[in-house]
């Protein structure tokens, strides 16, 4: 697939839509990892898997689902150029280029539009402001 570059204005038209996948991969994280926990609990005691087979079998295929789920979203967000960098912070990159250079324009979770860019390897910490 050929790199897409964003100018500002489309990376910000995609915000709305964008965050809606983002909320929904968290959402997903956070029941994935509550079913993982209530699995391990199950699973410490020899006696209770025996007698919780059936939940087991449940929660498993209910974990398998949530990966298939989250996978799914995942690629709604990659299939558009943009780089999901953190699920829990909510950070989204959009290749651009600005002055020449390859740049990421970086928007995170609760911000209202983009205002930062950063280089290809600077990450997070490395944020400029556009103007």
């Amino acid at each position: 697939m050929e790199k897409k570059y964003f100018t500002l204005e489309e990376a910000n038209e995609l915000l709305p839509l964008l965050e809606v996948e983002l909320v929904t991969l968290q959402q997903i994280q956070k029941n994935f990892q509550l079913k993982i926990k209530q699995l391990k609990d199950l699973k410490t005691n020899p006696n209770q898997v025996r007698a919780e087979k059936d939940r087991i079998f449940t929660l498993e295929s209910e974990l398998e689902f949530l990966q298939m789920e989250a996978q799914l979203h995942l690629r709604n967000i990659q299939s558009r150029g943009v780089q999901l960098k953190g699920i829990d912070l909510g950070l989204l990159d959009f290749p651009a280029i600005i002055n020449g250079e390859e740049v990421l324009l970086c928007w995170k979770q609760g911000e209202s539009k983009i205002t930062h860019y950063h280089g290809e390897h600077e990450g997070f910490a490395g944020r400029k402001p556009l103007h």
